[in-house]
C-alpha cells in the first residue's frame, strides 16, 4: 500500500461557487420558512395536538442516524485494522460531524421557538431520554473532532487508534440513544419496542454509508481523481449487506408485532389500512428503498456500474426517509390507547376521531426547513474539502489495496 497524500478540493472557482450559491439559496429559502413559522405559529404547519412531531423531525433524526453511519468508514480503518478504508477516514469524520450539525439545527428551529434551547441546555430532566442525547449530541461532536485531529496531525497519530475505538463506542451509544427515544414512549403502540435501538443502529450504517458513498464519488467525479474499483465494489457491497440487514430488523420487528394481539390493530394500519403510511412503507421504504437497491448492489453486472451504484445509493438514501417518514409520522397518527380495554362513547381530545387516525398533511414550509438541514450538511462538507487536506489525492487500486497486482 502506497503512501496516501492528501489535498483541498481543486475544481474550479466558478464551479465551486455555483455549487456554494445553490446550497445558499436553500438555506435562504429554508430561513424564511422557518421565520415563517415562528411568527405565524405552528397552525401554518401540518402538526396538531397529537402529531407533534413534523417532517423537520423526520429529516433531522435521519440526519442524526446517518452522522452516526458515516463514521463507520473511518472506524473500518481504525478499529478494524482495515488499511485499505484509512484513507476513507478524514472524509468520514468531516461529514459525521456536518450531517449531525445540519440534523441538530433542524430540531433546534423546529421548537417552535429556539430560544427554548436555552431551556434543554440548563434545566435536566435525567429521566428523559432527550436530556441524555443532548450529552451524547455534544460528546459525539467533540470525540469526532479530536479524532480528526489524531488523524491529520503527525505528532499526534499515535493516539488514533485510541481515539478511533472511542469514537466508534460513543457513535454506538449515540444511535442506541435515538433509537431508545423511540422505545423508551411507552404510550405509542408503535414506538413501544426494544428492537428499536438495534434497528436504529443498522439504519445508521445503511444511511450513512450511502450518503458517503454518494460524497465520495460527488467530489472525486468533480476533481478528476480516481477511485479504484476494488475499493468502489467493497464499498457498495458492504452498503448493500446492510440495507439486507435493515430489512431483516423491519421483518422481525413486524413478526414479532404481529405475534401481540394487542398490536394487531397497529400492524392492520400500517400495513393494509393506513393509506399514505401504508404507500410509503411497501412501496417507498420496502420497495424503493430496500429490494430494488439490493438487486442493482448484488446484481453481477450492474453492480459493477458506477452510475447504478449512485442510483441505488440514492434510492437507500430517499428509502431512509420515507423509513423515518412511516416511523415518525405514521407512529404519531395512530390513536392512542388513552383508555385500553375501554370502549369512549365521546372525546374531545385528539386520540382520533371515532377511532380514526388523524390526518396530517405536511406543509411547503416544513419541507424547506428540513431541506435546510440537508443543505447545512452539504454546505459544511464541501467548505471543508476545500479549505482542509480531507480527499486522498487518489484512490486508485494500486494507491489503497495492499495487495494490488
Amino acid at each position: 500500500m502506497k503512501k496516501i497524500h492528501y489535498r483541498e478540493w481543486g475544481i474550479e472557482s466558478p464551479r465551486y461557487w455555483g455549487l456554494l450559491a445553490v446550497l445558499g439559496v436553500v438555506l435562504a429559502v429554508a430561513g424564511l420558512a422557518t421565520l415563517y413559522m415562528e411568527h405565524e405559529g405552528h397552525w401554518v404547519t401540518g402538526m396538531n395536538n397529537q402529531i407533534v412531531w413534523g417532517v423537520p423531525h423526520v429529516f433531522a433524526i435521519f440526519l442524526i442516524v446517518a452522522a452516526s453511519g458515516a463514521l463507520n468508514i473511518a472506524a473500518f480503518g481504525s478499529v478494524f485494522g482495515k488499511k485499505i478504508y484509512k484513507s476513507l477516514g478524514r472524509l468520514s469524520g468531516l461529514l459525521a460531524m456536518a450531517l449531525l450539525v445540519g440534523g441538530l439545527l433542524v430540531l433546534v428551529l423546529d421548537l417552535g421557538q429556539p430560544s427554548r434551547l436555552i431551556v434543554a441546555m440548563t434545566t435536566y430532566n435525567f429521566k428523559s431520554i432527550f436530556a441524555w442525547n443532548i450529552y451524547l449530541y455534544v460528546g459525539f461532536l467533540v470525540i469526532v473532532a479530536v479524532y480528526l485531529f489524531t488523524m491529520m496531525e503527525r505528532k499526534a497519530n499515535k493516539y488514533y487508534p485510541a481515539a478511533g475505538l472511542v469514537a466508534f463506542v460513543w457513535r454506538l451509544i449515540l444511535t442506541t440513544g435515538t433509537g431508545s427515544i423511540f422505545g423508551f414512549l411507552v404510550a405509542r403502540q408503535g414506538y413501544d419496542a426494544a428492537i428499536m435501538a438495534p434497528m436504529f443502529i443498522i439504519m445508521s450504517f445503511a444511511y450513512g454509508m450511502a450518503i458517503y458513498l454518494l460524497v465520495l464519488m460527488f467530489t472525486f467525479k468533480l476533481d478528476g481523481r480516481p477511485i479504484g474499483d476494488k475499493l468502489l465494489l467493497r464499498l457498495k457491497n458492504l452498503l448493500g449487506i446492510f440495507v439486507a440487514a435493515v430489512f431483516y430488523f423491519v421483518l422481525v420487528y413486524h413478526l414479532t408485532n404481529l405475534y401481540g394481539t394487542e398490536n394487531h390493530e397497529y400492524e392492520a394500519f400500517i400495513l393494509r389500512d393506513g393509506g399514505i403510511y401504508t404507500t410509503l412503507f411497501w412501496g417507498g421504504w420496502v420497495l424503493l428503498g430496500m429490494l430494488v437497491p439490493m438487486g442493482i448492489l448484488f446484481h453481477p453486472g450492474l453492480g459493477r456500474s458506477r452510475g447504478a451504484i449512485v442510483a441505488a445509493s440514492l434510492l437507500v438514501v430517499l428509502g431512509g426517509i420515507v423509513a423515518m417518514y412511516v416511523i415518525v409520522i405514521g407512529g404519531q397518527a395512530f390513536p392512542m390507547a388513552i383508555f385500553p380495554d375501554k370502549i369512549i362513547i365521546e372525546s374531545g381530545f385528539y386520540e382520533g376521531v371515532n377511532g380514526q387516525p388523524l390526518h396530517y398533511a405536511p406543509s411547503l414550509p416544513e419541507f424547506l426547513l428540513g431541506l435546510g438541514g440537508v443543505a447545512v450538511a452539504l454546505t459544511a462538507t464541501f467548505v471543508g474539502v476545500r479549505v482542509l487536506k480531507f480527499l486522498p489525492e487518489s484512490l486508485a487500486d494500486e494507491v489503497v489495496d495492499p495487495h494490488h497486482g
